[in-house]
């Protein structure tokens, strides 16, 4: 691609943005994923191979395509995909919270029932997180990462992001954006992450109407019911990860979540 039509293609406003990376429309077919210029350039080698290797497992997502550079900065094609995000409709028709619920709850359990090889772990990705928050005391940094000792390795795909907003509704069935931060882990440990999201990060969430916090409280108990009901297994691993994922969300430092955050690790230690 020459030089003229990149300066045309980006000097438009992106389509979509978050702290890492915005998109931006490339063709009639494809959306680039362009990472800010202070990610590490190793981020967009990383998450093809991480792209590739799930919408091979046969989990609904995007393709990758090529790895481009655009004024100094490095991204990633992806299929473009028409639809609107699970929390959008959710915005729009509330009274839908049920069956989307129960949708999210479906389509977890089923990326749960996958296992790639080569994906780093929940644990060691939780452990750097607690070992690098300074949330925390080093006192509860020990006791925290003793309880994470204990909870099982597994070997499930796991998001490691899954919440409404990372499942766009296309024509063709919902699809899962958004893996970067995909690992091989415990079910439970992911579960318990969509958990802190919908209970906690949904109240700091700026797009989210006040109306539709309360909305999101009921639609969490729907999932989180569905998905016991969907999965065998000790669902009491849920609550023996839910502390030791709040610490390790603590180290991405949302400053509105913090103190609900801290809470939720000190009530955990101490049951």
């Amino acid at each position: 691609m020459d030089d003229k039509r990149l300066v045309n293609e980006f000097s438009s406003i992106p389509i979509a943005q978050g702290r890492t990376a915005e998109i931006f429309l490339w063709d009639d077919r494809r959306v680039l994923k362009l990472y800010r210029e202070w990610c590490p350039p190793d981020w967009v080698e990383y998450e093809a191979r991480i792209a590739r290797a799930v919408h091979e497992a046969g989990i609904p997502s995007p393709k990758s395509s090529e790895i481009v550079e655009v004024n100094g900065r490095r991204g990633l094609l992806y299929e473009r995909l028409e639809g609107k995000s699970m929390l959008q409709h959710m915005n729009a028709r509330p009274w839908m919270i049920w069956r989307h619920a129960r949708s999210l709850a479906e389509i977890h359990t089923a990326i749960h029932e996958k296992s790639i090889p080569g994906l780093p772990t929940y644990k060691n990705r939780l452990r750097d997180d607690i070992c690098e928050t300074q949330q925390i005391t080093e006192e509860i940094r020990e006791k925290i990462l003793a309880r994470l000792d204990l909870l099982p390795e597994a070997g499930r795909v796991c998001h490691g992001d899954f919440h409404p907003g990372n499942v766009l509704l296309t024509k063709t069935g919902p699809v899962v954006i958004d893996w970067m931060t995909a690992c091989s882990g415990d079910p439970w440990a992911d579960v318990a992450r969509t958990g802190l999201i919908l209970s906690i990060g949904a109240k700091a969430a700026q797009q989210v109407r006040p109306i539709i916090r309360i909305a999101i409280k009921l639609y969490y108990r729907a999932y989180l019911h569905h998905y016991r009901a969907l999965r065998a297994g000790p669902a009491k691993q849920f609550a023996r990860w839910m502390p030791v994922l709040a610490a390790g969300r603590l180290n991405e430092n949302i400053i509105p979540e913090r103190e609900a955050l801290i809470k939720m690790v000190k009530e955990g230690l101490a049951e």
